[in-house]
C-alpha cells in the first residue's frame, strides 16, 4: 500500500532537483552550456514508466521553472509537455537502443524544446536567436548516458514501479 507513493515521491524529488540544477548559478561563460536536467529527468521517467509520468507532470514541472527562471508563463511547461510527449509517444522503441543511440534522441528532443521555448517567448516579447542558445542540446546529449544510469540505479534500489 505504502508502495505506490513511495515511487511518486520518488519521482518528485528527483523533478526538483532537477529544477535546482536547473537554476544553480553557473559562471557566466559555462551558462549556454547548461544541459537541459528537467527535459531528461522527466523524458527519463516518461520512458522509464509511462504510466506514472505523463504531459501532465511534464506541464507541472515546466511550470514550477517558469515561475523559478521568472520568465513568460507556461513557456517551459509548453516545451516540457511538448518533449515528454514525444518520449512517451514512442517508448517502447527508445528504450531498445542503446544509450548513445538514445543521447542522440534526447538531444533532437532537447532541440525540439528549445525551438518551442523560443518560438513561444518570440511571440510575447522581443527575443533574439543566438546560436549559443542551443549549445546546451550539445551538452544535454553528452551528459544524457550518465543521468539515465543514475535514475535507473534509484529506480531498482527503491524498486519504483
Amino acid at each position: 500500500m505504502l508502495q505506490p507513493a513511495s515511487g511518486r515521491i520518488w519521482i518528485w524529488i528527483s523533478i526538483l532537483l532537477a529544477l535546482s540544477l536547473s537554476i544553480l548559478p553557473l559562471p557566466f561563460q559555462l551558462e549556454p552550456f547548461r544541459p537541459d536536467w528537467l527535459a531528461m529527468v522527466l523524458i527519463y521517467w516518461a520512458l522509464a514508466l509511462p504510466h506514472r509520468t505523463n504531459v501532465g507532470t511534464a506541464w507541472v514541472a515546466g511550470l514550477l521553472l517558469d515561475v523559478l527562471l521568472g520568465s513568460t508563463l507556461g513557456v517551459r511547461a509548453m516545451a516540457m509537455a511538448i518533449t515528454t510527449y514525444l518520449a512517451a509517444f514512442q517508448f517502447q522503441k527508445i528504450r531498445n537502443f542503446s544509450l548513445w543511440q538514445q543521447a542522440l534522441i534526447i538531444g533532437c528532443l532537447s532541440l525540439v524544446g528549445k525551438v518551442t521555448i523560443f518560438w513561444a517567448e518570440h511571440l510575447f516579447s522581443r527575443a533574439s536567436l543566438n546560436f549559443a542558445y542551443f549549445w546546451s542540446t550539445l551538452s544535454t546529449m553528452l551528459i544524457w548516458p550518465w543521468v539515465f544510469l543514475v535514475l535507473r540505479k534509484v529506480r531498482r534500489r527503491f524498486n519504483i514501479k
